[in-house]
């Protein structure tokens, strides 16, 4: 991890002080918080909305690996996978909470990297930063975040609710952040094993920054809102298309079969799954940290699909004996199994 030329150590400042100092510069965005950083709790004013709370740990050596991510990309970044769970419910974030531990091999100049990385994705989503905590770690660093939403009763959005004869849609595109982050680990053990060795991420700035810089689809719900587009379930993409759409199966009661065709896979994850020798396809369905939305809807709302860009119809729920299964370009018929992140085992 680089360090910056100066650096000062945590235990200067204390734990109130570091909070203070790290948060000092906050934005407030939303007129529904009455109370931010700096009291015993957040006060926040719902005015008759439902409230959305969602919850993210990442730790050091399983979610990131600071050999090439930028404190400044993870604080933006820990942020961003919090507020696509939002979105996820067709609710609105507004604040968030960020609890830090860290072992004595962070400095305060380390910290406001790290800070300076979320305050970028509030300004950016027009969320708060309300509150917070921070701890000594034996070892590494983790980073909780809590996202806060809003919406209107009726136009929350859930899992368990798509029904046989939905059509199955995905926004953006599928499996260029797994690819990003081949790229990044495959330089990591070229230099482990020579570090003379310069780094070569072959000018793959999408791939990359799909990894490291990810952005939650903000657009989407507020384009469902423009065209009174009710999804009749949704699910934010973090784990692979496979696995979501499982859990939107399995939470519902019903299968699903997607068309190979319908899945989005950008041009440049194309060729480097192909450099890497492994199937596309398999890549989109599998790769996980999209943070795209994997949604289905009534047929009769197909209309207004179409003014919105960047959405692909992909497939159809169907009766739960029918199972998960992708319909191939050459006309073949293939179970789909979860193979993206699994958290244990």
């Amino acid at each position: 991890m680089a360090e910056p030329t100066s650096r000062t150590d945590v235990a200067a400042l204390g734990e109130f002080g570091l909070i203070e100092h790290l948060t000092k510069n906050t934005t407030r965005y939303q007129a529904s918080t009455i109370k931010g950083v700096g009291d015993d709790a957040a006060v926040i004013d719902n005015k008759g909305l439902l409230t959305v709370v969602s919850t993210d740990l990442l730790i050091e050596g399983i979610h990131f690996d600071l050999m090439y991510t930028p404190l400044k990309h993870l604080g933006y970044k820990a942020v961003v996978v919090n507020l696509s769970d939002i979105y996820a419910m067709n609710a609105l974030p507004r604040q968030i909470t960020v609890s830090v531990a860290l072992s004595n091999r962070f400095s305060v100049e380390a910290l406001e990297e790290l800070y300076a990385g979320i305050q970028a994705a509030c300004d950016h989503y027009k969320v708060d930063l309300v509150g917070g905590d921070t701890s000594s770690s034996a070892k590494g660093l983790l980073i909780s975040v809590t996202a806060i939403g809003q919406a209107e009763p009726g136009k929350l959005v859930y899992r368990n609710t798509a029904r046989v004869g939905d059509l199955v849609c995905i926004t953006g595109d599928l499996g260029a952040a797994y690819l990003g982050l081949q790229i990044l680990e495959r330089e990591k053990q070229l230099f482990l094993s020579d570090p003379s060795i310069q780094p070569d991420l072959e000018n793959q700035s999408y791939l990359i920054g799909r990894q490291l810089k990810p952005e939650a689809r903000r657009d989407m719900i507020e384009a469902f809102a423009r065209q009174r587009l009710l999804p009749t379930a949704m699910i934010d993409i973090s784990d692979g298309v496979a696995s979501d759409l499982m859990h939107i199966c399995k939470q519902s009661g019903v299968g699903a079969y997607l068309e190979e065709s319908g899945v989005p896979i950008h041009l440049e994850a194309q060729q480097m799954a192909i450099k890497f020798g492994l199937d596309p396809i398999t890549v989109a369905l599998s790769g996980g940290e999209d943070y795209e939305l994997l949604f289905t809807i009534d047929p009769k709302d197909v209309d207004k699909v179409k003014y919105i860009p960047d959405i692909y119809i992909a497939g159809e729920i169907v009766p739960a004996q029918d199972g998960l299964k992708l319909h191939t370009k050459g006309g073949n018929i293939h179970p789909i199994t979860a193979q993206g992140w699994r958290h244990f085992g």
